[in-house]
């Protein structure tokens, strides 16, 4: 068994009835108890089992006695078994025990987003990485002494200076250096000469050296790296939040913060919102350290995912840079955690245990004592709430390093300045696109919409294309020929008459996606060398890595993207950037749209003129008064979020209250709908607490399923998870209908 490092948790001995708690992998209320049988009165909480359910056996770990949790977060007891129809743990599984740190924080996140444990558990152990690892390989190395009667040939001889000049080698690797074939091997190994010794692997990881690459920072940059240094001094739990303008160098910054974890012997935590992410970073974390960091995202094959894991839990994987779920992983002694690009949506997760990684990792930090630095040049309102609160302290970086200086941004009024009849581009901007590639320049289109056009109707009856299974347009991706749903995946070919009336060639395409807007620059600058950076085009992190190296060698005059062009890449030469519609993200009844189009915008607009050269940013909006435009263009994003703040406190909106969902679903409307009405009848009736619907919700039919929603909004002060506990206990779903739980949702689809 892996070495542990005991904790009181760790050391509580089991019931006197032998009796401990198992939590499994599966949506239960809560752990399951067993019995410990005498060969396995060494276990302890933490350690990971076989268990008996039912006729098959599933993988646990051995609970804690009782969750350490919030009263207002505990969930009812559970009901005593008789000792008598407890069925006994079958093994002890020779993995890592997990830590008690871990526990806690699974239970906590459970209490709060009201998930079952058991699938909050499953994140953290997952199934591939509890299997086998491969046994360690065999390896030959020369006898202390040669048999006297063994024949020496120029081959043997060669085999047996390459085995004695290092490290025990495997027989294939043996063979090819000395360039023989096998049976000489195995000749030399028969007759004695050679011995069969275990080999070791090397660790998988090597050790971040924070002494290798430091960089140069001078003022403000190098007080704000001391203050993250000390943060990391305090061994202790901190919140700091790290504003600074894009291109101002917090990447590396915060390094210096992971460097004063390493010096210290602990284990640090990067979150980054999109997987594509890891390969740029990773780069620059290299030249710093000297080696790359473990990666932790769904991206991985099972063995590296397995070998991560389980370097995690032994503290060789000292620095791990992941996606939201590396939050749930064994780290050994963790000792610092960075979210970077804090405001980003992609850290709330949607499908199965709702949680916000943001959120979550600042409990984790709480629970590991460890300092968390949350990272963004646009924080979350919520952030700056709490630094306004007192809860966060506030470090600022407010130049861009070096010489660059902040891009200019202009809007272009589409009413005064518009594009060609069938054209999305406005003049003014091709005009500036075709100044900047002839002076060597690079320049950016950005339009956050996938594919070639978001809806396609019919000129002649007005049919529109509808997905069979949601109430969403198809759109339609003209490189691969088909309609497609982007909520549920379906996809047909693209018809050559209409559906309903049945007319040839009246489909046609509205509004532009970003393979349109590709078409249009290729028609509008044929000599330029453009690149496309989407989903759709680029695969994973490897296809985005050779894009961007494209980009940083100049082989590209123009890229067009969606948002993950507006991911902290930094592009040198990069110094127009035009975004198609500015518009865009300002519809709709989400509450945080422009503070979310604020942010994304910005970000775009950083990737421009990050060096000598001077940055331009042209938005394109029929709406260039609107307040989001206005702090886009004056860069007074503080000004922005402070009218924010202050539309949102009178009514109790987020950060000043709180709010949790229902989204009721089920195959028959009639099913959904009475299931939402039951809900609507045993609604809360209390002091600060309002309950808005039920009402159907704007995906109607999303994936074959029909849907309504309630949202609840309470005072800051009031803890809705006990409320949303009581009132789901007193209304039974139709048959068929599920109710899920949407703990402070960032989505209202």
């Amino acid at each position: 068994m892996p070495h542990r490092n005991p904790t009181q948790t760790d050391l509580l001995p089991p019931a006197p009835d032998g009796r401990v708690r198992v939590m499994l992998t599966l949506p239960f209320a809560g752990p399951l108890d067993y019995l410990l049988p005498p060969r396995l009165a060494a276990a302890r909480p933490g350690d990971i089992v076989s268990v008996p359910l039912g006729r098959r056996t599933e993988t646990g770990v051995i609970w804690d006695a009782a969750p350490s949790l919030p009263p207002e977060f505990r969930p009812p007891p559970p009901k005593e078994v008789a000792t008598s129809r407890l069925k006994p743990v079958a093994a002890r599984l020779d993995l890592p025990p997990l830590p008690a740190q871990l526990r806690q924080f699974v239970d906590w996140v459970a209490a709060y987003t009201l998930s079952p444990p058991g699938m909050v558990l499953a994140m953290a152990l997952r199934a591939n990485a509890l299997a086998a690892l491969p046994r360690p390989g065999t390896g030959y190395s020369p006898a202390p002494a040669l048999p006297a009667d063994l024949r020496l040939t120029p081959a043997r001889q060669k085999v047996l200076d390459i085995a004695g000049n290092g490290p025990p080698l495997p027989a294939a690797e043996l063979a090819r250096r000395a360039g023989v074939g096998a049976a000489v091997i195995r000749g030399l190994a028969q007759a004695g000469a050679l011995r069969a010794v275990e080999i070791t692997p090397p660790p998988p990881f090597a050790v971040p050296d924070p002494a290798h690459c430091p960089p140069t920072l001078g003022g403000n940059q190098a007080e704000v790296a001391t203050e993250l240094r000390a943060r990391v001094g305090e061994d202790s739990f901190s919140i700091t939040l790290l504003e600074g303008v894009t291109g101002s160098g917090k990447t590396e910054i915060y390094m210096e913060a992971i460097a004063a974890c390493l010096e210290a012997g602990k284990q640090a935590l990067v979150l980054l919102p999109e997987i594509a992410l890891s390969a740029q970073w990773t780069g620059r974390f290299a030249r710093r350290f000297g080696a790359e960091p473990a990666l932790w995202h769904s991206d991985l094959g099972a063995r590296l995912r397995r070998v991560t894991w389980r370097a995690v839990a032994d503290g060789t994987a000292r620095v791990v840079v992941g996606a939201r779920s590396a939050l749930f992983l064994p780290f050994a002694q963790l000792g610092l955690i960075i979210v970077d690009e804090e405001h980003e949506t992609a850290f709330k997760q949607e499908d199965g245990v709702t949680y916000h990684a943001r959120d979550m990792a600042v409990v984790r930090a709480r629970m590991s004592k460890a300092p968390i630095v949350l990272v963004s040049a646009t924080p979350s309102l919520e952030s700056l709430a709490n630094v306004g609160a007192g809860r966060y302290r506030h470090l600022k970086l407010n130049a861009r390093h070096g010489n660059a200086t902040m891009p200019v941004v202009e809007t272009l009024d589409m009413r005064a300045d518009p594009p060609e009849r069938g054209l999305f581009l406005s003049p003014v901007l091709t005009g500036a696109i075709n100044d900047a590639v002839g002076r060597g320049e690079q320049a950016m289109l950005f339009l956050n919409r996938r594919g070639y056009a978001p809806l396609t109707l019919c000129r002649t009856c007005g049919h529109r294309m509808q997905c069979p299974n949601c109430t969403a347009w198809l759109v339609e991706h003209r490189a691969r020929h088909i309609l497609t749903c982007h909520h549920c995946g379906y996809d047909e070919p693209i018809p050559q008459t209409c559906p309903k009336c049945a007319d040839a060639d009246s489909l046609t395409p509205i509004g532009p996606g970003v393979e349109r807007i590709t078409e249009e620059a290729r028609a509008t600058f044929p000599d330029a060398r453009i690149l496309v950076m989407a989903s759709d085009t680029l695969s994973g992190p490897a296809a985005t890595a050779a894009a961007v190296e494209r980009i940083a060698r100049r082989e590209v005059d123009l890229v067009i993207g969606t948002q993950i062009v507006a991911k902290g890449w930094h592009f040198p030469h990069l110094t127009l950037v035009g975004i198609v519609d500015a518009d865009l993200g300002l519809g709709g009844g989400d509450l945080r749209a422009s503070e979310r189009t604020v942010q994304l915008l910005h970000q775009v607009a950083g990737r421009a003129g990050r060096a000598e050269a001077p940055g331009r940013v042209l938005l394109q909006s029929y709406v260039p008064d609107h307040p989001v435009m206005q702090a886009l263009v004056s860069g007074n994003f503080s000004s922005f979020m402070e009218q924010e703040a202050e539309q949102r406190r009178p009514g109790f909106w987020p950060p000043y209250g709180r709010l949790a969902a229902l989204i009721v679903s089920a195959e028959t409307p009639d099913a959904a709908e009475l299931t939402a009405r039951a809900l609507g009848q045993n609604a809360p009736r209390l002091d600060g607490v309002q309950v808005l619907g039920p009402a159907p919700a704007p995906l109607a039919i999303l994936r074959g399923r029909h849907r309504h929603r309630l949202l609840l909004r309470a005072r800051r002060n009031i803890a809705v998870q006990p409320i949303m506990r009581e009132w789901l206990s007193r209304v039974k779903p139709e048959r068929g209908a599920r109710i899920d739980v949407d703990i402070d949702p960032v989505s209202f689809l």
